[in-house]
């Protein structure tokens, strides 16, 4: 398959264009596209966090916050918990979420935007990208404008009763994009700032939370300990939560030691405290005796761990990513995981690690800000700089193997081996996709990190692998951010190659993306690149895809150029994949170009490679195209035979070639006198496409489905099918598509006996295909004129 002929990124805003076009009702439900597969998707996200154990008291607070669901206009949208660091207020924020969640049945969303994190703070376009894709928003259906998101964001959000937790913001403008906008929601935003420039502009109620009664700090410690001791003093354990500030954070890390030592008589665990604060006090600067209480125990609670789990702890703090597995561990400690498992069970079971997910790990901010701290005081630069190196070569090499299961014909990188540093290794390509979706935050992170930590080769060499991730999933935002870095980094470095392959990447994003000019630019300059270096497999590859740009504009004749000369590279180096491909490419320009029985020989010279080889998703593309192609020659019972095995092989492997071959397939149907067949094919396309987010693909489906109503003699819904289909080619700015369209809408308004406005979209269409020189616009637009010629001859009255 070629570059355009994955699901391209376009504008996603409403519907624009001459009026007669944006009145077209909903075509979906009204029309014979049954209710039951609308568009909409009503996907319920379940966001939140598991309910905290051993949560006390707080009951003033539960009730402000239960106030807050009252009806009618005086109910409020949005609540700021404000606090001090470690007081509770994402302890509060979820136990009162999960208490009230069945009255947001439409689902909770939730996001730790870590504004006081010592790595990178969450950005909104990023949360936004990760909450439409909850709501049931195709990747490639997220628009690249962070206005434009945060805009379908709040459409999504309409009329639906959704709660939002917007946990650890920093800044009123980390928040503001996220707030849906509805009456209908509620968003709860935990933060140490009260955040007053938010609440003065958007309105809504401030809940501070104080630190714990003492008798509320007792109560806390109690639980946690009971079990495992039964006879301290309730005065000692009031000293405990006085030396722990009563705060929640503080107070379980000192619970838990002391259920850890039932023996130990707990006076002497306070004065091991005392002792820690006394000597903390010496070293510490003046941050207020909350911030210093809260130290003293993070101090306490580590001393006491082993070795090994104390040298995790410190090197977890150096971690690019918000979350770490057990694997990642592991590569950062320089050991097996098998060696990684026991002292991370102490970490959890001293509350300096948390376990939100099997096998997956987190710190709390200050945690974090801490193990930093004493990775700084204990480990040596050279020390810190190889457990850096070290995790990210493993996410490198594990992405590697990924790609490699996932991607059949994946081309790999020449990575550096590392004996000691296994990556993971993947058994099915489904294995391997789910790994690279749970790890996309920390493999953004690794290419940042590796940039910043003077790490340059990494730096590339991963955001050159994501892009192969990146590209199925429309993922724009990580994909620009990644190719980015990798382009800075391979240009410190001076290595040519590397440059290219970056700007290689850019140049694809962009197309992906729609950004044609931006495409074209980097794919020169790879080009210009690779042409001073004499990478031949590189040119041919920047020249197949300015071949592609090329189609995409319509320069059919360039694009034959490019293709040529891109399949005479690969031809001379003996690569038949690349041959296989440069052949249904140059076939695809003939068919546009209307020589159709030059691209035959092209396409089967094609097909024979990618049989040989087992291309299959090739050798699908290529059976799409020969089925156009032979439909159009009237040899309709080869092509049906063409589009059933392209079919057969997108069936069960690829929505994305089914949704496009499908049209295919209802064209065929139409033209072997099935126009009922062919209406179901192109429901079932259309479908796909907007599950896609392909709403250029959609639209053809739509025009196909308007076309089958025509030959069903049901004009009218013909009609509204193409008004719906002109009108988001017009809004995307594709000319050939709406040109064949207003075509096919003109023919159906004179089956209405409404000629005068058939005649009025024929002219636009020719006006449009003026713009083409190529023979089958040329054939089109005289077509249009004749038709036009003989509405102008006929009789009136």
């Amino acid at each position: 398959m070629t570059e355009g002929d994955r699901p391209e990124h376009v504008n996603r805003s409403e519907l624009s264009g001459p009026a007669d076009l944006v009145q077209a009702r909903d075509v979906y439900g009204g029309i014979h596209f049954h209710p039951a597969e609308s568009p909409r998707d009503d996907s319920t996200p379940r966001q939140l966090p598991g309910d905290v154990g051993g949560f006390v008291n707080r009951v003033d607070e539960l009730g402000v916050l239960n106030g807050l669901l009252g009806d009618g206009p005086s109910g409020v949208t949005l609540a700021v918990i404000t606090g001090t660091a470690g007081v509770g207020k994402t302890s509060l924020a979820l136990r009162w979420a999960h208490a009230v969640r069945q009255g947001f049945p439409d689902g909770q969303l939730y996001v730790n935007l870590r504004g006081y994190d010592p790595g990178q703070p969450g950005e909104p376009a990023q949360i936004l990208d990760r909450f439409l894709r909850a709501l049931g928003v195709p990747p490639a259906a997220i628009p690249v404008d962070p206005d434009e998101r945060a805009a379908l964001y709040r459409s999504r959000l309409a009329e639906r009763r959704v709660l939002v937790v917007l946990d650890n913001a920093a800044t009123a403008s980390q928040v503001r994009p996220l707030l849906p906008g509805t009456k209908t929601c509620l968003v709860i935003v935990t933060s140490r700032s009260t955040l007053s420039a938010l609440l003065s502009r958007e309105g809504g109620r401030r809940l501070t939370v104080p630190l714990l009664s003492e008798n509320e700090a007792v109560t806390l410690l109690h639980e946690v300990t009971s079990v495992y001791r039964t006879d301290d003093d309730p005065a000692e354990l009031a000293e405990l939560a006085r030396l722990c500030a009563r705060l929640p954070l503080a107070l379980r890390i000192a619970a838990e030691r002391a259920a850890s030592r039932p023996l130990m008589p707990l006076s002497e665990l306070i004065q091991d405290l005392r002792d820690e604060s006394a000597l903390w006090d010496a070293l510490s600067t003046d941050d207020g005796p909350d911030a210093e209480a809260v130290r003293t125990v993070f101090a306490w609670s580590y001393r006491a761990l082993s070795p090994p789990a104390a040298r995790l702890f410190r090197l977890l703090g150096l971690h690019p990513g918000p979350h770490v597995s057990v694997a990642a561990a592991a590569a950062l400690a320089g050991v097996p995981p098998a060696r990684v498992r026991q002292p991370l069970d102490a970490l959890v079971g001293a509350h300096l690690v948390e376990q939100r997910d099997p096998g997956r790990y987190q710190l709390h901010d200050l945690l974090r800000a801490y193990a930093v701290d004493q990775a700084h005081d204990v480990e040596s630069d050279e020390e810190r700089r190889a457990a850096l190196r070290r995790v990210l070569t493993w996410y490198l090499r594990s992405a590697e193997a990924a790609l490699a299961r996932t991607l059949p014909f994946h081309r790999g990188l020449p990575v550096e081996a590392s004996p000691e540093l296994a990556p993971l290794a993947f058994t099915t390509a489904a294995e391997a996709d789910a790994w690279l979706a749970t790890e996309q935050d920390n493999l953004v992170a690794a290419v940042l990190t590796a940039a910043d930590a003077a790490l340059p080769q990494v730096a590339w060499q991963l955001a050159v692998l994501l892009r192969g991730f990146f590209m199925h999933q429309n993922a724009f935002d990580p994909w620009f951010a990644t190719a980015r870095a990798g382009l800075a980094a391979a240009r410190s470095l001076g290595d040519r190659h590397a440059e290219a392959e970056a700007l290689e990447s850019l140049g694809k994003a962009h197309f992906q993306a729609r950004q044609l000019r931006e495409a074209e630019e980097h794919h020169r300059a790879a080009l210009a690149i690779r042409r001073e270096i004499g990478d031949e497999h590189g040119v041919a590859v920047s020249v197949n895809a300015l071949g592609l740009l090329a189609l995409r504009h319509r320069r059919l004749d360039d694009a034959l150029g490019h293709f040529g000369a891109s399949l005479d590279v690969f031809a001379r180096r003996g690569d038949q994949r690349w041959q296989a491909l440069l052949l249904s490419n140059l076939a695809e320009a003939r068919y546009e170009l209307g020589d159709l029985t030059e691209a035959v020989p092209l396409l089967e010279q094609a097909l024979a490679v990618q049989r040989a080889i087992e291309d299959r998703g090739q050798e699908g593309n290529s059976l799409f195209f020969l089925s156009m192609t032979l439909r159009e020659l009237g040899r309709l019972d080869e092509a049906r035979a063409a589009i059933d095995r392209a079919l057969a092989i997108a069936d069960g492997t690829s929505q994305l070639w089914l949704g496009h071959w499908l049209v295919e397939h209802a064209r065929t149907l139409r033209a072997q006198g099935q126009p009922d067949e062919a209406l179901v094919a192109t429901h079932r396309a259309a479908t796909i496409q907007r599950r896609l987010g392909d709403r250029s693909r959609e639209a053809m489906a739509l025009d196909g489905a308007g076309e089958a109503y025509r030959e069903l003699e049901q004009p009218e819904q013909a009609v509204a099918f193409h008004v719906r289909a002109a009108a988001v080619h017009r809004q995307l700015g594709d000319d050939w598509q709406l040109a064949l369209t207003l075509d096919h809408l003109a023919t159906a308004l004179v089956d209405l006996e409404r000629g005068d406005e058939g005649d009025r979209w024929r002219r636009e269409a020719v006006a449009l295909l003026s713009r083409f020189p190529d023979g089958r616009a040329v054939t089109l637009r005289r077509h249009l004129t004749a038709a036009l010629q003989r509405e102008s001859d006929r009789p009136t009255g």
